[in-house]
């Protein structure tokens, strides 16, 4: 009996997942597999809320499979020395998998596939996590685009993708390899800080589909108008779903094509959508292109940036949303009890961490890796970048995002405010976004007292933006910058 191993990785769902698809078309016997191994994508090993989600995204994977008759065997351990065992213990003769695009597991996977070919067995990984291959997207000199506009453009000339492949049909197996236990892995936090996440998602392909089912119903073709709202339930809020493979952007677009009668780029909400989908794409592209990013700014002039050399309390009042900004610390509290934060709010809690406060955009990129449910490196990457001033596509370095302002234009009832800062929540709408210019006589009226129920701005907003541009002044040398937001998806 024919036998294949199909080597799951961040593409937890049984549809349109082409390496399951070939598998089980080409042989008698599937078998799918996990192998947790997160010392290989070292030093960007999974965060706290990521393993998080993971661990519910394996729980779904393996029921889905269940119900197709299916299991998952799920290993700790070396991959390559984990995948010959199993090919010993299964007398399996090929693994497919789908394929990833951080260096480190490019490097990685090139090793297990060259291997695994010595050892006379089939190894082939298929595109499946983007719509297009990082290297198939050059300009005419060969070169990689550094805009996403250009680059967005020539994507398009390539799409739309080609339809999503079925969940295929799965044969069943009488004799399963060991599995250690999902438990195992210890993926949950040992203490109970989880309870939020639990009630903002559902990890696992049923729930993407029910997000992305819900997203095309109520929200998709008001994309456009609705998307930079955080007290508004306008954007998808499908982010982790696609970066833990529960979803791929072939169904995304083919949901937004059936949700606009087949041409979602003529409605303005689809296709402004489907845009922050290219904008992952490019993030991925920036990413294969120029692997060193994760680290270091890609325009090696910022690397002489005066950063502020004691940082410590403050980038703990930033962290904890208690900079004295609130829609600043309300994406921060969001993104502590949820995991995720809306993308407008993280372009500015990102500026005001780098340009307000001159923190090293590396620090801010880390924190959002270990609290974001889809923490991504690509996008992370990019959109602490971008914020930054210092990558491909970057925002103009004189942009410096204000909390005052951004909350009038996108929260102008406080309804995102008023949810994740309860103590702001008596305050007229006229002072929520800057409480210290409150009147004297408004505390007693409001039973609120700057200072001992929410604190002082932990920077003066004018003198800060000030000192950051002149530090950005001692190091300009660019050109100007595309417009467009790298945090979205």
């Amino acid at each position: 009996m024919s036998t294949a191993l199909v080597w799951f990785r961040r593409d937890l769902r049984l549809a349109d997942h082409p390496a399951l698809h070939h598998a089980a078309l080409a042989h008698q016997r599937v078998i799918p597999v996990y192998i947790h191994a997160p010392q290989e994508d070292a030093p960007w090993s999974p965060g706290a809320a990521a393993r998080w989600w993971l661990h519910y995204s394996l729980r779904a994977l393996n029921v889905a499979l269940e119900q197709h008759g299916s299991h998952l065997v799920i290993r700790q351990g070396d991959s390559l020395a984990t995948l010959r065992e199993l090919i010993g213990e299964t007398g399996a003769t090929a693994v497919y998998w789908n394929r990833l695009y951080e260096p480190a597991t490019i490097a990685r996977d090139r090793v297990i596939k060259a291997a695994l070919r010595a050892d006379g067995i089939i190894a082939e990984s298929r595109p499946a996590a983007l719509l297009i291959e990082p290297w198939t997207v050059l300009k005419a000199d060969a070169t990689p685009y550094q805009v996403f506009t250009p680059f967005w453009k020539a994507c398009l000339l390539k799409l739309p993708p080609a339809a999503p492949l079925p969940v295929p049909l799965l044969a069943g197996s009488a004799l399963w390899p060991a599995a250690v236990p999902l438990e195992t892995l210890e993926l949950l936090p040992r203490i109970g800080w989880d309870a939020g996440l639990a009630a903002a998602w559902q990890p696992g392909e049923t729930g993407a589909l029910r997000q992305l089912e819900r997203f095309c119903a109520t929200a998709l073709t008001g994309y456009a108008q609705w998307r930079d709202w955080p007290g508004q339930e306008g954007v998808s809020r499908l982010s982790p779903h696609l970066h833990f493979g529960e979803l791929s952007p072939r169904q995304i677009w083919a949901a937004a094509a059936l949700a606009t009668s087949g041409d979602p780029l003529a409605n303005k909400g689809a296709a402004t959508y489907l845009r922050e989908i290219g904008w992952r794409e490019f993030a991925h592209y920036v990413l294969y292109h120029w692997p060193h990013t994760p680290e270091q700014p890609l325009q090696a002039r910022f690397t002489a940036y005066p950063w502020r050399e004691d940082y410590a309390d403050l980038l703990c009042a930033w962290q904890q949303g208690q900079t004295g900004y609130p829609l600043v610390d309300a994406g921060m509290r969001q993104l502590w009890q949820t995991g995720w934060m809306h993308n407008r709010v993280r372009m500015l809690v990102a500026s005001f961490l780098v340009k307000n406060c001159r923190i090293p955009w590396q620090e801010g990129a880390r924190w959002f890796w270990d609290t974001l449910v889809d923490a991504d490196l690509a996008s992370n990457t990019l959109g602490w970048q971008w914020t930054a001033g210092c990558g491909v596509d970057a925002a103009p370095y004189f942009r410096v995002f204000n909390p005052m302002l951004q909350g009038e234009k996108f929260d102008p009832d406080g309804a995102y405010v008023r949810r994740w800062l309860p103590e702001l929540a008596s305050l007229p709408a006229s002072f929520l976004h800057q409480p210290w210019t409150m009147p004297p006589a408004e505390p007693a009226a409001t039973a609120f007292t700057l200072g001992r129920h929410y604190p002082h701005p932990v920077v003066d907003f004018a003198a800060s933006r000030t000192e950051a541009l002149a530090g950005y002044e001692r190091i300009k040398a660019g050109t100007p910058a595309d417009e467009g937001n790298a945090f979205r998806t």
